[in-house]
């Protein structure tokens, strides 16, 4: 891990599906912080920009360097289209992630994160960091190893509890099988799944010994960063603590729910983190959430943090991976207060809230009629034991009947939406379906993004590197 004395203050967020993408973690680590590509999905968003041509042949330029034989060659032999894919032609999907997926599955997420991480790298020694959602156990292990065959420096994760990380890491590092416990719906205490990868059957001969990157666990509460420094399968190297007030997925509220007169949930005294206690562990640490400012940076030294995580503010910047339409109509919305964002208790099928970004240019909100129910990424489903004790899989956001004969119960599914597709459509991948309808987006974003506004000053865009200049602006060193 980077020194004390080299570690960023800023740390880019890794905003899925695709938002932080290899161009805007570069801009970010050419500038001394740190960058971070996400890895969700990201196989997808591979083999999506393969079928529209791969502009600028960045795709290929990096697959070329993947170290695991024949894999970067069978995928552009099924994927890549030289000019693209005519106009309304559905992409070409994945199969979707289960316990024993296919090696040749597996080793498609190992490129495309290898893929994001080494062109996100290319050319200089900066900082590169990869974020992985927890909760997304099925593909988390492929992820992880093809982050590290391109030397990824950092590897951030929350939306869960990632005790198991660090035992990853280490093992993969050393070149050694690896597994992760698998939550399963309605099993028994004493049947335990597993997932599991073994660096050596991808390779000819032994794997290779791999840089061990830095862990950051991505925390809302005391408790689980006390109980990850005692009890994690290996060593963790820092916490990034994230607020209610940040985009995406938020930790619910601890005790009973209650909301607000928007139907928001609320927050109080026992979802504040004790930052004195978190010092006594003795670790860096860096705050998220309403933090993206100098003001913000400076009350977070003052709190004993190393720096801050900023998300909304690289999310809107020219790099990131945001449509460009869609980018430049928020922020010009943005810009005179027409804007809102609202966390919705029920939109994610993981049933923790999620921050959507309403404004009047929005897709969903003029739809002649409400999305057809589709689950076709399936990033989001989860295992089950259907009743003769296979394992299934289902999502809230699937069409309702499916979800009601797999055994779920037909009111988790109201008012779900597929953040699956709804997020690809944000970066400019959406699906096309019958009748020429394509998939609306669904942006998230932090709190913070109304008051946007007062960092713009007139501007209608902007870069990376004016947020880190302006994060820095006024703090020393």
């Amino acid at each position: 891990m980077a020194t004390a004395s080299t570690l960023p203050s800023v740390i880019q967020g890794g905003m899925g599906i695709g938002v932080s993408n290899w161009r805007l973690a570069r801009a970010v680590s050419l500038r001394g912080q740190l960058g971070v590509v996400s890895g969700t999905l990201v196989e997808s968003v591979l083999v999506r920009r393969l079928q529209d041509g791969d502009a600028g042949g960045h795709m290929r330029r990096a697959m070329e360097h993947f170290p695991l034989s024949g894999v970067a060659a069978a995928v552009l032999h099924r994927y890549f289209r030289p000019h693209g894919r005519p106009a309304g032609t559905p992409y070409a999907m994945l199969p979707m992630y289960r316990q024993g997926v296919s090696r040749g599955r597996e080793r498609i997420t190992m490129l495309a994160n290898f893929v994001e991480v080494w062109l996100a790298k290319e050319g200089h020694d900066g900082l590169v960091g990869v974020n992985l959602l927890t909760k997304l156990q099925l593909p988390n292990l492929a992820a992880l190893y093809g982050a590290m065959l391109a030397g990824v420096s950092f590897v951030l994760m929350g939306a869960g509890i990632p005790k198991e990380i660090p035992a990853v890491l280490d093992a993969f590092a050393e070149g050694r099988p690896a597994s992760l416990r698998l939550d399963v719906e309605g099993a028994q205490a004493d049947r335990v799944e597993r997932v599991t990868l073994d660096p050596a059957e991808h390779w000819d001969n032994s794997a290779p010994r791999l840089r061990r990157p830095a862990f950051l666990a991505i925390i809302a509460s005391n408790s689980l960063a006390t109980m990850l420094v005692r009890k994690a399968s290996g060593r963790v190297d820092g916490f990034v603590i994230e607020g209610p007030t940040a985009g995406g997925h938020n930790a619910p509220p601890r005790g009973a729910p209650q909301y607000n007169d928007r139907g928001e949930p609320m927050y109080g005294e026992r979802d504040e983190v004790d930052l004195e206690k978190i010092r006594e562990l003795g670790l860096p640490f860096w705050l998220a959430g309403g933090t993206g400012s100098p003001l913000g940076l400076r009350q977070a030294r003052a709190h004993g943090a190393t720096g801050i995580q900023v998300g909304t503010l690289f999310a809107y910047a020219e790099e990131s991976g945001i449509d460009e339409g869609y980018k430049h109509s928020v922020l010009a919305h943005a810009a005179r207060g027409a804007v809102d964002v609202f966390t919705d208790p029920r939109a994610s099928p993981t049933s923790y809230p999620f921050k959507v970004v309403r404004w009047p240019d929005d897709p969903v909100a003029s739809a002649p009629e409400p999305r057809t129910r589709v689950c076709d990424l399936g990033g989001l489903r989860v295992p089950y034991v259907r009743p003769d004790g296979r394992l299934g899989y289902r999502c809230p956001a699937e069409p309702v009947d499916a979800y009601v004969e797999k055994g779920g119960l037909v009111e988790d599914t109201v008012g779900r939406r597929c953040l699956c597709n709804g997020l690809m459509a944000n970066i400019g991948y959406a699906q096309a379906r019958a009748g020429g309808r394509m998939e609306p987006p669904l942006l998230t974003s932090g709190d913070d993004l109304p008051s946007i506004g007062s960092f713009l000053k007139g501007r209608t865009a902007y870069t990376a590197a004016d947020v880190i200049h302006y994060l820095l602006s006024g703090v020393e060193g």
